[in-house]
């Protein structure tokens, strides 16, 4: 299974995602989308899950939970918009991640793109895809795809969106 990984649109879908995202069987957006056409954008390309972020109005936050664990390809996953990241992860969260850590944990909120195993949370994979949108204080705006085949986190890609 090949998922997308976006985060931090903030309104704005680069053109080149639907490229980069084609052939994929499931998109995860990390919040902050920013308007409903980013979410009709992305579901003709697949199918959509996401999150919403601190700057998500009310339309996206009844569409999207705040957070959302669920499993997929026998992958257990754990997706958040304001996570934090390893040896910092946010106080919202990290009872539960130590407690009960998914194999996948993917936030966004930061705009600085991480992908980093957690051996202190059972080799837990963290994906932050960085930002995908025009706002922020990022230079490149980025995404990633992540193969995922029998509860096994493959190849994650790192995808540089160009200036545009």
């Amino acid at each position: 299974m090949l998922i997308g990984i976006i985060s931090d649109t903030h309104g704005y879908l680069h053109p080149a995602v639907g490229d980069y995202f084609s052939g994929v069987d499931l998109i995860l957006h990390a919040g902050d989308v920013g308007s409903l056409d980013i979410i009709r954008e992305l579901e003709a390309l697949a199918p959509v899950r996401g999150v919403y972020g601190n700057v998500d109005g009310q339309d996206i936050r009844l569409m999207w939970p705040e957070h959302d664990r669920f499993e997929v390809e026998g992958t257990k996953v754990w997706m958040t918009h304001i996570g934090g990241r390893p040896g910092r992860y946010d106080r919202a969260v990290a009872k539960e991640l130590r407690s009960d850590p998914p194999e996948l944990f993917i936030c966004g909120h930061s705009h600085i793109l991480q992908i980093e195993r957690d051996d202190k949370l059972g080799r837990m994979l963290f994906i932050n895809p960085g930002a995908a949108g025009r706002q922020g204080l990022h230079r490149v705006k980025t995404c990633v795809r992540l193969s995922l085949e029998d509860g096994v986190s493959g190849r994650a890609e790192v995808i540089h969106l160009d200036e545009t």
